[in-house]
Formats: C-alpha cells, sequence, structure tokens
C-alpha cells in the first residue's frame, strides 16, 4: 500500500508539471511570431499540430509534452496492474484462511443419546465463558446468548467456528425461539457499578427475561439453572446465611435493583415449576474471582489487584471489617454442573465458607502483587453488607461438592491474568497513539 501512495504523488507530480507546460506552450502559440490558422482541403480552417518549426522553444515544449504523456500513461498502466496484482493477492490470502482448520481446545466426542444442546445466557460473561469451557470440553452442544452489555466476544472467541458452539446476539429481555434440552440462566450485570448503571434494565433483565427463559423451558420441556445470588441475603443478620434465611434486604436502596430483581427471579422459577410443571435449579453464587473479571467491574478482587499492579493506592471502603467469601471460578463451574445434574430443586448455596475481613485480603493482594501500595480507608458504601459467608451443607450432602482452590493459588492466576491484560491494554494504546500521531493533518 506504501508503494501505491508513491506512486499516486507522483503521477499527482507528472501531472503539474503538464499543466505547466501545456500553460507555457499556449503562451508561445499566441505570441505575435506565431503562424495564422492553416487552411486544409475541405475548406475548415484548423490551429497547426506543431508549432512553426522557427521556434525552438515550440518545439523542444512539444517534445516534452509527448514524453510526459507517455511517461503518465505507463504509470497509470502500471498502477493498474498493480492494483489487479493485490486484489489477486487478497483473494488468495482470504482462500488460505477459509482453507486453513483452526485449533480448538481438545473436546469429548458424545453419541447423540449423551450430547445435549445447552442454551448459556449471558454466556460471554465471566462465569459463562468458564462454563462453555467445561461444557464444550465434556462434548455437548452449546449456545450462547449475550447482548454484550459486560460480556465480551473475546470470552469466547477460541471456539467461533467450532461445530458444536453458537454465539446469538440477543437481549434476553425478548422472547427467543430454539430448540435445547438445559438452560443455564446467567444474564444479569453482577457488580455494583453495572447493576447500578442502568436499574431499570437490570430489573427488566432479572424479571422479564427470566419470564422468557422459563416460557422457552416450558415449550421444549427443558430443564433450567437460574443463577441466582447471595445479594438475595441482604445484609444479613443470621450468619453462616443457610438457605433456609429469608434475608434482610432493603427494598428501595441502590442495590435493590439488583437484590430483588434476584428474589422475584427465584419467585418466578418456583411459580413456574409448580404450576408448569418446569424443572428449575436454583444456585445462590457467592463471592467469585477469576481470569475474565470485567477490568472495572468495581468488585473487590479486581480493584485490589489493579490498584495493587498500577502502584496506586489500596481503597477500603469502610473501616475493613466486614467480611467476605472468595471462591474460584473453577469451583463455581463445577458447582453448577452438579446442580444441574442432580435431583435436589431446593435453593443452595455455592461459596466459600472460608471467611475473610476486607483489611486482611487488602493485605493478602499486596503481598501478592508487590509494590509501593499502601491501604487507605474510605466512606463506606450505601447498603453494603457487613457478613458474609455461606453455610454449604446442602452442596455438600446433595451434590457432594465444595470449594478446592486455595486462596492464594486462585489469587496468583487471577493476577497474572489482570497483569496481562494491563500489558495488552498498553501496547494497543501506545499502537493507537502512534498512528494518530503520524496520520493527523
Amino acid at each position: 500500500m506504501t508503494a501505491t501512495k508513491k506512486r499516486l504523488k507522483i503521477v499527482a507530480a507528472i501531472s503539474l508539471v503538464l499543466l505547466l507546460l501545456v500553460y507555457l506552450y499556449r503562451m508561445a502559440s499566441h505570441s505575435p511570431s506565431g503562424k495564422p490558422p492553416v487552411s486544409v482541403p475541405g475548406g475548415e480552417e484548423v490551429q497547426a499540430k506543431f508549432p512553426p518549426t522557427e521556434s525552438p522553444l515550440q518545439r523542444s515544449l512539444q517534445m516534452a509534452y509527448e514524453e510526459q504523456s507517455s511517461l503518465i500513461r505507463e504509470q497509470k498502466a502500471e498502477l493498474q496492474r498493480t492494483r489487479e496484482h493485490l486484489a489477486r493477492l487478497e483473494e488468495q490470502i482470504h482462500s488460505l484462511q477459509s482453507s486453513t482448520p483452526r485449533k480448538y481446545p481438545k473436546v469429548k466426542y458424545l453419541n447423540y443419546k449423551n450430547r445435549k444442546r445447552i442454551l448459556i445466557t449471558g454466556g460471554a460473561g465471566f462465569v459463562g465463558s468458564h462454563l462453555v469451557d467445561d461444557l464444550m470440553v465434556q462434548g455437548h452442544e452449546v449456545i450462547v446468548v449475550d447482548n454484550f452489555f459486560t460480556g465480551r466476544k473475546r470470552n469466547v472467541e477460541h471456539w467461533l467456528g467450532h461445530e458444536n458452539f453458537e454465539l446469538i446476539h440477543h437481549d434476553i429481555v425478548n422472547p427467543l425461539f430454539i430448540e435445547i434440552d438445559e438452560i443455564y440462566h446467567l444474564a444479569s450485570p453482577a457488580s455494583p457499578p453495572h447493576y447500578m448503571y442502568n436499574p431499570v434494565k437490570t430489573i427488566k433483565t432479572n424479571t422479564m427475561g427470566t419470564i422468557n427463559v422459563l416460557g422457552l423451558a416450558k415449550r421444549v420441556m427443558a430443564k433450567v439453572l437460574i443463577a441466582s445470588t447471595s445479594e438475595v441475603y441482604g445484609d444479613p443478620t443470621v450468619h453462616p446465611q443457610p438457605e433456609t434465611y429469608w434475608g434482610h434486604v432493603n427494598p428501595i436502596g441502590p442495590r435493590a435493583c439488583y437484590d430483588e430483581g434476584k428474589r422475584v427471579s427465584e419467585t418466578l422459577s418456583y411459580a413456574y415449576s409448580k404450576q408448569e410443571k418446569v424443572q428449575v435449579r436454583v444456585a445462590r453464587i457467592f463471592n467469585t474471582y477469576g481470569p475474565r473479571m470485567h477490568m472495572n467491574d468495581g468488585r473487590v478482587v479486581s480493584n485490589f489487584i489493579l490498584q495493587a499492579l498500577r502502584n496506586e493506592t489500596i481503597t477500603v471502603y469502610g473501616n475493613g471489617k466486614q467480611t467476605r467469601s472468595f471462591q474460584y471460578v473453577s469451583d463455581l463451574v463445577d458447582g453448577m454442573i452438579a446442580l444441574m445434574a442432580s435431583n435436589y430443586t431446593q435453593p443452595v448455596n455455592l461459596g466459600n465458607p472460608v471467611e475473610q475481613t476486607i483489611g486482611e485480603f487488602a493485605e493478602i493482594i499486596k503481598q501478592l502483587v508487590g509494590g509501593p501500595s499502601v491501604i487507605k480507608q474510605s466512606k463506606a458504601m450505601e447498603d453494603d453488607p457487613q457478613r458474609r459467608k455461606p453455610d454449604i451443607t446442602r452442596a455438600r450432602q446433595f451434590l457432594h461438592w465444595e470449594p478446592k482452590v486455595p486462596l492464594e493459588t486462585g489469587l496468583q492466576r487471577t493476577i497474572s491474568y489482570f497483569r496481562n491484560e494491563l500489558a495488552r491494554s498498553d501496547r494497543f494504546q501506545e499502537s493507537s497513539n502512534k498512528y494518530f500521531d503520524t496520520h493527523t493533518p
């Protein structure tokens, strides 16, 4: 492409020279020494084709004009040949790309009796994409539906083109008509900045979206797993929180769009179960972390890691004594698949029963990342739960499940992911700056 631009510049320069020569030629032809028009046998008068032989200047101008015209014709022909050659090369590249098979992760083969068609709403998000990986490797057909509000195509791009994988850009607030055997309903923003950004949309996703999912399950007789949340417990007065606890939620607070949306989602699920005989499973998910977390989702893990990697102040909201329980994403995915495969129909807590204060967690992140970052307390967030720890007795008893990945191991993997993401972001920023600096007029 650079050679083509150079050729275009040469053609433009030659054109300017020609215009100058034509101008000089016309000036010379209109000089007093010029001859009158020449008569031809037909009685018509035409201007002499060549300048008078008596004028060496006109002869040299005519010769220069003809030489430049010939050169321009050659340049145009060469430019056309170059364009045709580039077009052929592009066709060959596209042909090679289409004929070269992509390399996918190894997938188990399942026959048609054991292979299921599984729909995952929100499947391009943090948790959903990891669930996609596990189900694809098991050999199932997976259909991902996502509106990409918080999900990213990069999270599932390694499956694009695989015969068992399909990606649909769709908002589950609108009805969906497909044939499936199981549904994992994960669609909903899950971090405070994201679900508070558009609270009405968050409520719609967890109500109308859930109705559409349950209606689809009713029509095709599919089993549904609803991804609920520990937020249904609000700021709990019971500790740790069993599934029998009804919660302590502010229905009009800043978190209510998500808290109450998930509570209604559970209510809808059991209403469809009782009235329409839909098979439902409800997973109450506690704090989860791992690779593919959104860098700016505002959660504790991503905030602390990014601040530490950037050598910024690690901000702890409140006094740092509020507690959380963190599970690694692969443990959560194992629990969800086990719940879907089980015959247990009541809500099940999926989380890590090991409790950490936010202050302690900040210290752990600081030590693992290193660097000069300091920990500083800030104003507490409104309606921020003070204690959060799951009672996973049901999960142990009915699913034979409990978290396996140690906190430090999971954090090391997550820190490595965020470090790579920051480096990638910096590379793109540098490349973008160079491009626009060199192309700015």
